[in-house]
């Protein structure tokens, strides 16, 4: 535990003491995050505005891993707290299935009672973005599709390739398999890529069509074309805040702090964040302040 017995009795004398737990020295609060460029900016915009906005002070463990490294990771404490998106929680963490239509509210209460019960976490308000799938293609390709249902009438006529990681293709409820029951596709062939590698695969043409993330700079970079997802196979995808429940009681400040985030993040500000590191090389910390002072959320 990142907490031992002797800090939790070092914490209870210093409350005892009148030093209250959301003094300076408290332990700092670990935030978390996924290897990959959101997830690099979103900590530094949750502890950044944390250290603004209350006396805790924040560390990092960005990069850490994916849900499988960072699901263990909260509930053993090592992290208090990072950014999840509803429907990975949903799918991969409780392994409940997806509502088709379910609204964002509906998918969030679902996630916040089961990690309650079972993960002693719980989910704060969102951030306003979600990052969920699109099926995407190069505008090279010719294709007329505004909609999955539009790309999968083109796949019955033309040769159509399908590329995607290889999760994807093992997802329950939402991948690939059902996908296709859903969406009556008939793809002539497809190829397993490294998420890192799957948007050069469809512009250089090795395959057809891709399950993209709508908030990835990349699909600017490579001029791709996205698509609705119009009979919503697909569950909400909201970011929000993951919170052990420990950490809200050792913090009380922390949820309303983090709930000052609510709704701040717009789907196009965060493409815009992630562009500026993928294809303008700017530090991951320093967007991150620069947005909070654009905001107005943080002064300079």
């Amino acid at each position: 535990m990142k907490k031992s017995i002797l800090g939790m009795a070092l914490l209870t004398s210093a409350v005892l003491s009148g030093c209250g737990s959301g003094s300076s020295e408290s332990e700092p609060i670990v935030i978390g995050g996924k290897p990959w460029t959101e997830q690099y900016i979103l900590p530094h915009i949750l502890g950044q505005y944390i250290e603004a906005n209350s006396e805790y002070k924040v560390e990092y463990e960005d990069g850490l891993g994916e849900v499988s490294i960072l699901t263990p990771a909260l509930e053993k404490g090592d992290i208090d707290l990072y950014v999840e998106y509803t429907g990975t929680g949903l799918k991969d963490v409780l392994k409940e299935e997806a509502v088709s239509g379910q609204s964002s509210e509906e998918v969030l209460e679902r996630v916040r009672e089961g990690y309650e019960e079972t993960l002693d976490a719980t989910w704060l308000e969102p951030l306003g973005f979600e990052n969920g799938y699109t099926l995407a293609f190069s505008k090279d390709s010719g294709y007329d599709a505004a909609t999955y249902s539009d790309l999968a009438e083109i796949s019955k006529t033309e040769d159509m390739t399908f590329g995607a990681p290889h999760p994807f293709y093992e997802r329950q409820g939402d991948g690939y398999d059902d996908m296709i029951a859903t969406y009556p596709f008939e793809f002539s062939a497809t190829e397993s890529f490294d998420p890192a590698i799957m948007y050069e695969a469809v512009k250089n043409g090795d395959v057809d069509v891709i399950p993209a993330f709508t908030t990835d700079s990349r699909i600017g970079l490579f001029d791709l074309e996205t698509t609705e997802d119009d009979l919503s196979f697909f569950p909400k995808y909201d970011a929000a805040p993951v919170v052990r429940l420990e950490a809200l009681e050792e913090y009380p400040e922390l949820e309303e702090v983090l709930n000052g985030l609510a709704g701040q993040i717009t789907e196009e500000e965060m493409l815009a964040m992630n562009a500026k590191v993928d294809i303008d090389q700017e530090v991951a910390s320093d967007v991150a302040r620069e947005f909070l002072i654009e905001k107005g959320l943080i002064e300079e």
